[in-house]
């Protein structure tokens, strides 16, 4: 079984077929052919997705009942007040395939403007006027642009969304496009200790 962890660069799919011209993962990476992303990361997010040819692996991660831990570093419009911190932390209502949804507790926490992150291509667009705050997120569910509709939800929208940590691994010392061969043993203590 193969087995890798990457940093999906902004502006690619997390599949390996092109859709429209836009960048798939065969554009960026050389893995074998049976491998396939275990969950996803939308085109305009970026951060760490496994991938793998083991389907035991796949149910064991998408498995509600086996939830891990995601933690995000988000990049909003404004700066992020301690209500909205609050209100996120205890779970806010999202429209998930029309319907609403009330998302499970999160971890948050307020980050430092100079976080270490790689440049992005193109940048976040930047108005002196109106300052941007980051905050990592933690949770363990993964719903359809869960984090973007749970920050518009208290009124700071996503400029910039990394996945920072998948399990207990982390992108730190690594940049768009890395990718890293794990072995089956890792990835049991890297998700499911």
């Amino acid at each position: 079984m193969d087995y890798f962890l990457i940093y999906k660069p902004f502006q690619v799919l997390s599949q390996f077929t092109s859709i429209e011209g836009k960048l798939c993962l065969k554009d960026i990476l050389h893995v074998p052919t049976d491998v396939y992303p275990v969950g996803r990361l939308d085109y305009d997010s970026e951060g760490l997705l496994l991938i793998t040819n083991d389907k035991s692996i796949n149910q064991q991660l998408l498995n509600p009942l086996h939830a891990h831990q995601r933690t995000y570093w988000v990049q909003v419009d404004g700066v992020i007040t301690e209500a909205a911190l609050v209100q996120l932390s205890k779970g806010v209502s999202i429209n998930v395939d029309g319907k609403m949804y009330l998302t499970k507790p999160a971890q948050l926490e307020s980050l430092s403007d100079t976080i270490a992150v790689p440049e992005r291509n193109p940048p976040i667009r930047y108005r002196k006027s109106i300052p941007t705050s980051w905050v990592a997120i933690q949770i363990a569910e993964g719903k359809n642009r869960q984090v973007r509709k749970m920050f518009a939800q208290v009124g700071f929208p996503v400029l910039r969304l990394i996945r920072a940590k998948l399990g207990t691994y982390s992108i730190d010392n690594m940049q768009p496009g890395d990718c890293l061969s794990l072995t089956a043993a890792e990835v049991q203590e890297g998700f499911f200790r």
